[in-house]
């Protein structure tokens, strides 16, 4: 399952990462990753680049993107990636999917994936549910200001764990098969540098709402990404440390 370093007498994780478009990418996973001595591969969509062999991998990352889900004429790639999620699942890979990552988990595990009535963009206070009975969310408080950017999401799929919600959104979280598989639909996971990025290729193009921040508000909340990268790290290790 694993491979060993004899130099450095471990066994070596494999993480695989699905990315949809290059300005979202793995943020402080990569680091984490790096430091807990993972060897990252990657398939790149938008580059039309192949699907890994599930035995060549033990960890399985799902970025965010602007597609949905539901998109498979316009991005075909789409079924070819929602049929490999299901069979991680299934071989008892680890999946960790964040925002469109995350509502392809919730598909792969037959819940609908739907908008919102509004949509959230900007930093929002999450609010963790049954923290005491999940070993996902050990260390991580009971409610953190996080940086969110969709319109879609999720129903809790059957057997999963609700693990959060914020106002806008009732369903932001979820875990499964005993938190080896998990849904994030906000993004600890971004650095600050990919904040300022996002809102680079958006800027003039978001529409407003009730929980959609302007741009002078997203950055003057960007402090926030540091304190949020931290609970990604911790929540990694967390999985990390299940069996």
């Amino acid at each position: 399952m694993y491979r060993w370093n004899s130099g450095r007498n471990s066994l070596i994780l494999r993480l695989h990462v699905f990315q949809h478009i290059w300005f979202e990418d793995l943020g402080v996973i990569q680091d984490w990753a790096h430091d807990n001595g993972f060897n990252i591969t990657r398939t790149v969509f938008y580059k039309n680049e192949s699907l890994p062999d599930i035995d060549d991998i033990d960890w399985l990352i799902v970025l965010g993107g602007p597609m949905n889900i539901y998109e498979e004429d316009k991005y075909p790639w789409l079924k070819q990636e929602k049929q490999f999620i299901k069979k991680a699942i299934k071989e008892g890979k680890k999946v960790l999917g964040i925002c469109l990552g995350a509502q392809l988990i919730a598909d792969a595990l037959g819940a609908k994936v739907f908008q919102c009535k509004d949509k959230e963009i900007g930093w929002f206070l999450v609010r963790f549910k049954n923290i005491k009975e999940s070993s996902i969310l050990k260390g991580i408080p009971k409610q953190v200001t996080a940086f969110h950017w969709h319109q879609d999401t999720f129903e809790i799929p059957a057997d999963a764990v609700h693990l959060a919600q914020s106002d806008a959104c009732y369903n932001q979280a979820f875990s499964y098969n005993c938190d080896k598989v998990i849904g994030f639909q906000f993004h600890f996971e971004f650095k600050q540098e990919n904040i300022k990025r996002l809102l680079e290729q958006y800027s003039g193009k978001i529409d407003s709402g009730p929980y959609i921040q302007h741009f002078e508000g997203i950055n003057s909340g960007c402090h926030n990404a540091v304190l949020n990268n931290d609970f990604m790290r911790i929540i990694l290790s967390n999985l990390k440390g299940i069996d």
